[in-house]
């Protein structure tokens, strides 16, 4: 194995994140749990491991073969996502043809081993192999598998996935207000003073009924593959709750908008909505409630950027969860 047990090791920017990758005995067990269910699929390496070392999660790259597809991926997420490995083995249970099914899981640590799925969506659109309308089509995709995930919020609830329902805004939107080292008096006052319409947002948008599924919270185009034409599979669940299934429009609504241009973002928002037609809203109402949503969306993506490996300095990560909180009552909307 001499070539294979090489490593490079990039931590980007974060040079002072503080992982377990630092610790020999977590090393040891990680990459020994992977090599020994690669050789349980039969999969042998066949060059160098390529480690990629984040506050929020830890990769392992090994080869399996020679051509751009052949690899396997090892991830650690930190504690406060680490329901991402239950969830991602689950998720291929209930709706296997739109996920990453993993080689294997253990639970309990927060490790997953999952194949390639195939060429990431930004490379395809980098290189001209689709436009706009593929994101319509992934969006619509996404929509229908956020359906068929309804009956099982509460199991996902169960695995550890956090709340983001309606109804709790409030309280995450408080959390974050008090408890932001960022925040100067002055901004947590003008934010508590806005807090009335948050209140009537949550209201009207739980008037809808639309129930409660899987929000992504960072669909853009680097956490979707595309495998095939017109087929798509979703990934990277780290930063998930369990929310009004309309949030999850906000980052594509924004990936749409910075790559096409506004023209296509309410094509994308109309067809993320046509699978949810049949639930009784009419068609201004349901885009009423996406306006409400992506707006709202602002918090699950404020909370998200905690989910750090415990003993990481996290001050720009308390900033950018700041900007969130204050793009909840920005004067754009996230959809136009």
């Amino acid at each position: 194995m001499g070539q294979a047990t090489t490593m490079t090791v990039d931590r980007g920017r974060f040079e002072d994140a503080v992982t377990p990758w630092e610790q020999a005995d977590w090393r040891a067990a990680a990459l020994g749990w992977s090599e020994r269910e690669l050789a349980r699929h039969g999969l042998a390496e066949t060059g160098p491991r390529e480690v990629r070392v984040r506050p929020w999660s830890i990769l392992v790259r090994f080869r399996t073969g020679t051509g751009e597809r052949e690899a396997v991926w090892f991830k650690a997420s930190a504690p406060d996502a680490a329901f991402e490995a239950a969830l991602g083995g689950a998720l291929a249970e209930w709706v296997p043809e739109h996920v990453v099914t993993p080689l294997a899981v253990d639970a309990e640590r927060g490790w997953s081993l999952l194949p390639d799925g195939g060429p990431l969506f930004r490379h395809v659109l980098d290189a001209g192999g689709a436009g706009p309308e593929s994101w319509e089509e992934a969006l619509g995709q996404y929509a229908r598998m956020q359906r068929a995930l309804t009956p099982y919020t509460d199991r996902m609830t169960d695995l550890g996935v956090p709340c983001g329902r309606t109804g709790r805004l409030p309280v995450v939107f408080d959390g974050l207000v008090e408890g932001n080292a960022t925040l100067d008096p002055d901004a947590r006052r003008a934010l508590r003073k806005q807090r009335p319409r948050l209140l009537d947002w949550c209201d009207e948008l739980d008037a809808y009924g639309i129930p409660d599924s899987l929000d992504h919270c960072d669909l853009h185009d680097a956490q979707l593959l595309a495998p095939a034409a017109g087929r798509f599979t979703f990934f990277d669940w780290g930063d998930a709750n369990i929310a009004h299934p309309f949030t999850s429009l906000l980052v594509p609504a924004g990936a749409v908008r910075e790559r096409h241009g506004p023209e296509y973002v309410h094509r994308l928002r109309d067809a993320y909505l046509e699978p949810w037609t049949d639930l009784g809203p009419s068609l201004p109402e349901l885009r009423r409630a996406a306006a409400l949503a992506t707006r709202l969306a602002a918090l699950g993506r404020a909370v998200s950027w905690f989910r750090l490996f415990p003993g990481t300095p996290d001050t720009g990560c308390a900033e950018a969860s700041a900007h969130w909180v204050n793009e909840l009552f920005a004067d754009h909307s996230p959809l136009v």
